[in-house]
């Protein structure tokens, strides 16, 4: 009964700290995603800074430069990069 007992709580333990701060992050990424629009400047996960200039489903234009276009997909965006990139005083707090 013990070992059950020892198990389980193993288990909630597990679930508060590895599994649903995960699903969190996942979440406030895809809402993040959703929200972007034409003229948001975003950073990718390979370091890219840029500015939208087309969303098309999951494939976005990117002004990296005066007249310099690249297409991504949408998952290719970062949100802590974007963040602190573009908002460093509002992760301060």
């Amino acid at each position: 009964m013990q070992t059950l007992l020892f198990m389980g709580l193993i288990m909630v333990i597990f679930y508060f700290f590895m599994i649903r701060p995960q699903s969190k992050k996942q979440k406030a990424q895809r809402t993040f995603l959703e929200g972007l629009q034409k003229g948001d400047e975003i950073v990718l996960a390979s370091g890219i800074l840029g500015r939208i200039s087309k969303i098309e489903d999951d494939i976005m234009t990117l002004e990296i430069g005066t007249k310099n276009f690249i297409r991504v997909t949408k998952n290719a965006v970062s949100k802590e990069l974007t963040d602190a990139v573009f908002h460093p005083k509002e992760n301060k707090k």
